[in-house]
C-alpha cells in the first residue's frame, strides 16, 4: 500500500502516539525512584526498523529523548549488523552518553518488534535512574574530569536474548548503585512498559495490517518534513547571531560560551555553533546526539505544532565543530549536559527573537538546579535525596511569563514535596514564591523560587549542587530584562556561605538542623518595560511578587495611581 487516505493516517497516527502514552504511564506507575515516579523523567517511543529514525513519541516523555533515543536505537541496529545476531525478544540495555546521548543516569532499554519473522521496527524506554555508582549519590558530580567519576558506564550489551533474561546483567547493574530496590523497581518497570508496547504493536497490526501501518509510518515522516519547510518558509531570509555564557564547567573558574548563528533561506535552515566553547575539563560537555536532540527540542518550542518525527529535522542542517564542548567524544564527563542543553535553547531563542519576535518567549530560568543530599540513617542504610527545582519562565508576546515552571527541555514535573519528606529525612522550611526575581517588560518573567532544606537525620548529610546561572542572568528578548541571578547557600552552624563557584559545589558536610537554599532564576521579560500596563504592575506589588521599591526602578511610578 504506497498511499494512505487522511483519515486512516489520523486514526493510525493516534494509535501509535496512545502506544507511546500507555508505555509512559506504565513506567511512571510502577517505578520506584521520584524522579520518574512522580517527575515523569523518562520517555518511550517507536523507532525505525532500519535507520532509528524517530517514528512516534508519546506526549508525557521528555522532548530532548526525541531526538537522544533515536541515537540508541542506531547504536543498537550498528551493534547487531556488525554480529548479524538478532532475535525476537532481544533486550538491548546500555546507559553509555557518548553513544546515546544525555548522560549516565539515563538508562535505554531498545527491543525489536518482528511481524512475521521480519523486523517491523523498535522499541524504546528510558528512564532517569536514582543512582548508578559514580563519586558522588545522584551522580551529578560537579568535580568530575572523567565520566567514570560520575557512574558506571555500560555499553550496549543484551540483557535478554530471544526472551530469556540474562541474570548476570542485572547481578552487575545491582551491585553498582547504592540503591539496588530503587534500581530492580525502575528496570522492571521500563521492561514492563516494553512489553506493553509489544502488545499493542500486535493489535495495531491485527487490526489495519502491517501494509497499512507501515504506510502511515512513512506518511507521518513526509508529513513532518512538509510541515517543517512551510514554517520555514514563512520566515524572512536572513542571518542572526546569539551568545550566552556557562557560569563555569566545575573545575575552573571560566565562563564558557555557547553561541548560534541562525540562518533561513527560503524552506532550509542552517544552525553553526561555531564560536562555542571548546571541550573542557570539568562535566558541562555534552555528546554530539545530545546536541542534535537539543535543536530539535528548541524548534519544538519555537513550531508547537511540529510532531514528534524525525522528518522535521530533514530541512534543518546544523553544524557543531569538532572538539567543542557541544561535540565531547568519550571518556569527557558530561553529566551536567542539562545545563548546556538549555543554555543551547537560550541562545536558538534568542537568535530566533531577532528573526520572527512575535514567535518566541524570553528565556526561562536556564538550570535544573540538580541537588543531592545524602548519607546513612541510624540502621546504617544509605539514603540519597535527589531532585531537580523549578524557576520563572520567559515573558511571551501573549503574556506572563509562568512562575515556578520546570526546564523547557522537558514535561517532567517538580516532585512535590510531601513525596520527599516522605521518603527523605528532611524538611522544608520554605517552598516558596521568589519576589522580585522576574525580568521586567511588557510582559514579565515568571518568579523564580526559594527552597530551603533541613536535614532531620542525626548523622547529618553530605550535599552536592550542579546548577548554572549564578553569573549570567536568564536574558530578556525584545527589549525586555533579564530575570534575577541563581543564588545557592548553604548552613554552617550560623553563617551562610556560598559556593567558591558560585553555582557548584560538592562535599557539604550538614549536621542535623543545618540546611541549604536555592534562591532561583526569574524568567526574562518581553517588550520594554515602559509598555507594561501600570495596572499590572500595582497587582503585582499586591500579590508580593514585586516590592514597591522595585516596581519604581523597574516601571516608574505611575502604577501607583492604579492603587487609588
Amino acid at each position: 500500500m504506497s498511499e494512505i487516505d487522511p483519515i486512516t493516517l489520523s486514526v493510525l497516527a493516534g494509535r501509535m502516539e496512545q502506544i507511546a502514552d500507555e508505555m509512559d504511564a506504565t513506567l511512571f506507575r510502577a517505578a520506584f525512584n521520584p524522579i520518574i515516579a512522580e517527575a515523569h523523567d523518562a520517555s518511550h517511543g517507536l523507532y525505525h526498523a532500519e535507520t532509528g529514525d524517530t517514528l512516534v513519541q508519546g506526549k508525557s516523555g521528555l522532548p530532548i529523548f526525541v531526538g537522544v533515543m533515536s541515537f540508541a536505537v542506531k547504536a543498537v541496529i550498528e551493534k547487531t549488523t556488525k554480529d548479524g545476531d538478532l532475535a525476537d525478544g532481544d533486550i538491548f540495555i546500555f546507559n553509555d552518553a557518548h553513544i546515546g546521548g544525555t548522560h549516565l543516569s539515563d538508562m535505554r532499554l531498545v527491543r525489536p518488534y518482528f511481524r512475521e519473522g521480519k523486523l517491523f521496527c523498535w522499541l524504546a524506554s528510558v528512564g532517569h535512574w536514582h543512582d548508578v555508582g559514580g563519586a558522588v549519590p545522584g551522580n551529578y558530580n560537579p568535580a568530575a574530569t572523567e565520566v567514570f567519576q560520575e557512574a558506571f558506564v555500560l555499553p550496549p550489551v543484551r540483557l535478554a536474548r530471544a526472551g530469556v533474561v540474562n541474570q548476570d546483567i542485572i547481578d552487575i547493574l545491582l551491585r553498582n548503585t547504592r540503591l539496588p530496590q530503587s534500581a530492580q523497581g525502575d528496570l522492571n518497570g521500563q521492561l514492563g512498559a516494553l512489553d506493553l508496547g509489544a502488545r499493542r504493536m500486535d493489535e495495531l497490526l491485527d487490526e489495519y495490517g502491517a501494509d497499512t501501518v507501515q504506510a502511515a509510518l512513512v506518511a507521518l515522516g513526509t508529513r513532518a518534513e512538509l510541515l517543517m519547510r512551510s514554517e520555514l518558509a514563512a520566515i524572512p531570509d536572513g542571518r542572526w547571531e546569539a551568545e550566552d555564557f556557562l557560569d563555569n564547567d566545575g573545575i575552573a573558574d571560566t565562563p564558557l560560551p555557547i553561541k548560534v548563528a541562525l540562518s533561513v533561506t527560503g524552506d532550509r535552515m542552517h544552525l553553526d555553533f561555531t564560536g562555542s566553547a571548546p571541550k573542557c575539563a570539568g562535566p558541562v560537555n555534552i555528546a554530539l546526539p545530545t546536541t542534535i536532540a537539543t535543536v530539535y527540542v528548541a524548534i519544538k518550542h519555537i513550531f508547537p505544532l511540529l510532531p514528534a518525527n524525525a522528518g522535521v529535522m530533514r530541512p534543518i542542517d546544523v553544524t557543531v565543530p569538532q572538539g567543542s564542548i557541544l561535540s565531547a567524544e568519550f571518556p569527557a564527563p558530561t553529566g551536567g549536559y542539562t545545563e548546556t542543553i538549555l543554555r543551547m535553547i537560550d541562545v536558538v531563542f534568542c537568535a530566533f527573537a531577532q528573526a520572527v519576535p512575535d514567535r518566541v518567549v524570553a528565556n526561562a530560568y536556564g538550570t535544573i538546579n540538580a541537588l543531592s543530599i545524602a548519607g546513612r540513617r541510624s540502621n546504617g542504610k544509605p539514603w540519597v535525596m535527589f531532585s531537580f527545582y523549578g524557576g520563572g519562565h520567559g515573558g511571551s508576546p501573549e503574556g506572563d511569563g509562568l512562575n515556578h515552571g520546570n526546564a523547557p527541555i522537558s514535561t517532567a514535573t517538580i516532585p512535590p514535596l510531601e513525596i520527599l519528606e516522605a521518603a527523605y529525612p528532611v524538611m522544608f522550611r520554605q517552598w516558596a514564591l521568589r519576589r522580585d526575581s522576574a525580568g521586567a517588560g511588557r510582559h514579565r518573567g515568571g518568579l523564580g523560587a526559594v527552597y530551603e532544606i533541613e536535614v532531620l537525620e542525626e548523622n547529618g548529610a553530605e550535599g552536592f549542587l550542579f546548577g548554572e546561572r549564578g553569573r549570567f542572568a536568564p536574558k530578556g528578548v525584545a527589549g525586555g530584562q533579564e530575570g534575577a541571578l541563581n543564588v545557592f547557600s548553604y548552613q554552617q552552624d550560623t553563617e551562610w556561605p556560598h559556593p567558591p563557584l558560585v553555582s557548584k559545589m560538592r562535599g557539604i558536610r550538614l549536621k542535623q538542623g543545618e540546611a541549604v537554599r536555592l534562591e532561583t532564576p526569574g524568567g526574562g521579560g518581553y517588550g520594554p518595560p515602559s509598555e507594561r500596563d501600570p495596572a499590572a504592575v500595582a497587582l503585582d506589588v499586591a500579590r508580593d511578587y514585586l516590592s514597591a521599591a522595585e516596581a519604581d526602578r523597574l516601571y516608574g511610578s505611575t502604577w501607583r495611581e492604579a492603587t487609588r
